[in-house]
């Protein structure tokens, strides 16, 4: 009788360590799951805060001309909207160019109508925008330039 109790304890004893131990496992798994998706969501806007400060610079040095801007990066333009002219330009998930229909980031270039500054200078205002196709903004800010 008392050889088969102790193996019942043995038996509960080993049933309770698996248990644990599943729960200490599932929870290491989750912990790396949410670390794998930040990683990718730093690495995503990491990469459109490079595509849009590359865009900003070549709105200055194009003196905020869409059509210059559509050249240099290789961008489809369209002349001016009621918003402005866009350049946009898509990306695919590994930041690659691409056509429209395999994209997975977006970057838009807006260039607005110029403008007379308070000094009576011409300026040319713009928004640089990356996101994802689905709508989901990652970066966005304000550019000028002065017009010569």
């Amino acid at each position: 009788m008392t050889q088969r109790s102790k193996s019942t304890l043995f038996l509960i004893e080993q049933l309770i360590v698996i248990a644990v131990f599943a729960i200490c496992a599932t929870a290491c798994v989750s912990i790396l799951t949410a670390a794998y998706f930040y990683t990718d969501d730093s690495s995503s806007t990491s990469n459109a805060f490079i595509r849009a400060e590359s865009a900003a610079e070549v709105f200055k040095a194009s003196d905020g001309d869409y059509t210059k801007i559509a050249s240099i990066l290789k961008g489809s333009a369209v002349p001016g909207t009621s918003n402005g002219s866009v350049v946009t330009i898509f990306y695919d998930s590994s930041w690659a160019e691409v056509s429209e229909y395999g994209a997975s980031y977006v970057l838009r270039v807006l260039v607005n109508s110029p403008a007379q500054n308070s000094q009576g200078k011409s300026i040319i205002t713009g928004e640089v925008s990356v996101g994802r196709i689905t709508g989901e903004e990652l970066v966005s800010f304000p550019v000028a330039a002065r017009t010569k």
